[in-house]
This record gives C-alpha cells, sequence and structure tokens, in this order.
C-alpha cells in the first residue's frame, strides 16, 4: 500500500470519528430526527472534497433529515476545522448509506427462501 494511500485512510477514520462526534453532541437542527450515524467517509486525494456516507434511523422523513444535514454542512464544517488538523477543510458531500437496508432485505428474502423448503 503506497504511503499516501495509508496517510487518506488515517484521515477517512478520522473524519469518520469528528464527524460523528459533531452527529451526536453538536448539531442542533431540528430538520435532523432520529439517530444520524457516520457510516463511512472518503477524502479525495487532494483534500477538498469528501465524501460522506450516513444512515439514518427512526427518523420521521429521511429526505426531510437529509436536506437538515445539507444545510447544516456549514456549520459541520467549521466544527471539523477545529478538530482536524488539515491546512483545508475539506468541502462534504452527503449521501445516504443504504447498505444496512440492502443487508436486511437480503437477510428477509433468505428467511423467506428458508420457510418456503420446510
Amino acid at each position: 500500500m503506497a504511503k499516501n494511500e495509508t496517510r487518506l485512510n488515517r484521515i477517512n477514520e478520522e473524519l469518520k470519528k469528528e464527524l460523528s462526534q459533531i452527529f451526536a453532541y453538536e448539531l442542533k437542527n431540528p430538520n435532523i430526527t432520529g439517530m444520524v450515524t457516520v457510516t463511512r467517509a472518503k477524502i479525495t486525494p487532494d483534500f477538498k472534497y469528501a465524501k460522506v456516507f450516513v444512515s439514518i434511523f427512526n427518523s420521521e422523513s429521511v429526505e426531510k433529515t437529509m436536506q437538515g444535514i445539507k444545510e447544516s454542512s456549514g456549520f459541520i464544517r467549521s466544527q471539523l476545522a477545529k478538530t482536524l488538523n488539515l491546512r483545508v477543510t475539506p468541502e462534504l458531500i452527503f449521501e445516504i448509506d443504504d447498505s444496512l437496508d440492502y443487508g436486511m432485505r437480503i437477510e428477509q428474502i433468505l428467511k423467506d427462501i428458508k420457510s418456503e423448503n420446510k
């Protein structure tokens, strides 16, 4: 693994950890309901952008919560700038991570097949 790739992975992990803290303790947007979990963060090699994957549980409206997260991205970014020691704080691009839903759907299909075979 290249040295730069190791550094990117370390920064991705740090980003994920700091964003989780911000979502849990500092974000106070009334549009953001339910539990928001940062599942993954992927920063570009030039550190200008970071794609942040979030899972949203028990939300009144996933779309409204996503909108609230996007509206709060400036605040989130300024909080990140305080804790992350990077020359440039990346612009955050939020996306819904539906891999957990996908996994649960497959689990249900497997259960259905198993019960049909009995």
